[in-house]
C-alpha cells in the first residue's frame, strides 16, 4: 500500500481537517505546510502528487500516537526511516489502543476472518521464529474495518 493511501484513509476515517492534520504532525514536534500535506492527499495521476516517504508516515503515526494516547515523558521517539506493514499495523493499534479481540471484531466486520495467533504473529519482533509479514490485504482490510466502525 502506498503512504499516501493510508493517509487518505486516516484522513477520511477520521474526518480529519488540514489544520487537524498538521497539528498531528505538530505532536511528534514536525512541522509541515498545508500545501505539502494537500499535496500527500491528492491521487498519483495529479499533477501536484507528492509522495509521502516512510519517515514522513511514521512521524505521522507517532504524532498520531501523541495525540490519541498522550505524549510519553521523555524524549520522543525517533520516526523510523523504513516502514513495513507490520509497524504500520502496530502503530495503529497503539493509537487506537486496540486489544487482539477488538482487532479480530474490526476484521470480522469486513468478513476477513483470522485467529488470534495469526494476528499475534504480526506484533512479534522480525526475528522470532513465529513472525509474520503483514501483506496489504490484512492492513487494507483493517484501515476499511476501523473506517466502518468509526463512520459507519
Amino acid at each position: 500500500m502506498l503512504n499516501n493511501d493510508i493517509l487518505r484513509r486516516l484522513r477520511y476515517t477520521f474526518d480529519f481537517s488540514d489544520t487537524a492534520m498538521i497539528d498531528i504532525f505538530a505532536a511528534a514536534e514536525h512541522e509541515v505546510s498545508r500545501e505539502l500535506v494537500s499535496d500527500w492527499l491528492k491521487r498519483e495521476g495529479e499533477p501536484a502528487f507528492k509522495k509521502c516517504t516512510d519517515r514522513e508516515l511514521a512521524i505521522f503515526l507517532n504524532g498520531l500516537i501523541n495525540v490519541k494516547r498522550g505524549k510519553r515523558e521523555g524524549p520522543q521517539p525517533e520516526p523510523e526511516s523504513r516502514l513495513t506493514n507490520n509497524m504500520i499495523f502496530m502503530k495503529l493499534r497503539i493509537a487506537l489502543n486496540y486489544k487482539a479481540e477488538d482487532i479480530l471484531e474490526i476484521l470480522e466486520s469486513v468478513n476477513f476472518r483470522m485467529s488470534q495467533h495469526e494476528l499475534s504473529a504480526f506484533f512479534r519482533k522480525p526475528d522470532n521464529k513465529h513472525y509474520r509479514e503483514c501483506k496489504d490485504q490484512i492492513l487494507r482490510n483493517f484501515l476499511l474495518g476501523v473506517q466502518y466502525k468509526i463512520r459507519p
